[in-house]
């Protein structure tokens, strides 16, 4: 297969990077952005295609996307104003309130990525591979030293993938009695030193 890696998606395509998105993170965000209709139309309102990375097939079809976080912004940054119209103000306070366990702080030289993700059908084809490599251009472009991400203990996969591209675990994170909520009990931490191309 044939993999195209973008920067951005169109407006016509909200729907669809937001149906991706809420596919490869359902099990992890559920209970938090429950149920499966508002959680899409949040993700759908608030995903950021400056952020986004994206693989597409010779017909132009997006098979998958790699998001990342800058000082500028992050592929999903809904506001709070944003949760209040999906899920009115105290559904959005509260929700708010317990998905900020999740966020990550941006340090100086590290380029963060946010999220990667495939559709179903091209999983296993290598464009989880095409989407980290261009991950791994962005940084160098944007003069960083070194490329973060986060895999939950749930995707050893994802995990594997990583090390196979060189990422090394440098932390790991238990997420305590928040686990009963995401469904994981830790996140390793993983880094990759940029290196000349």
């Amino acid at each position: 297969m044939t993999v195209r890696i973008e920067q951005g998606f169109s407006e016509a395509e909200r729907p669809q990077a937001a149906a991706l998105f809420w596919q490869a993170f359902a099990a992890k965000l559920h209970k938090v952005m429950g149920p499966d209709k508002k959680g899409l139309s949040f993700i759908e309102l608030s995903i950021n295609p400056q952020f986004a990375l994206v693989a597409r097939d010779g017909s132009n079809q997006m098979l998958g996307l790699a998001g990342f976080k800058t000082k500028d912004g992050a592929l999903v940054e809904g506001s709070l104003s944003d949760m209040a119209k999906i899920y009115g103000w105290f559904g959005g306070t509260w929700r708010g309130l317990v998905l900020s366990v999740l966020e990550r702080d941006l340090q100086p030289g590290v380029f963060q990525m946010d999220g990667i993700f495939v559709a179903a059908e091209a999983r296993g084809q290598g464009v989880g591979t095409a989407l980290l490599s261009a991950i791994k251009d962005q940084a160098r472009k944007s003069c960083m030293s070194e490329v973060q991400l986060d895999v939950i203990d749930t995707n050893p996969r994802a995990k594997a993938l990583y090390e196979r591209e060189g990422f090394k675990a440098i932390s790991r994170e238990e997420t305590g009695p928040f686990q009963y909520l995401f469904g994981f009990s830790s996140a390793t931490r993983m880094s990759w030193p940029v290196t000349a191309p």
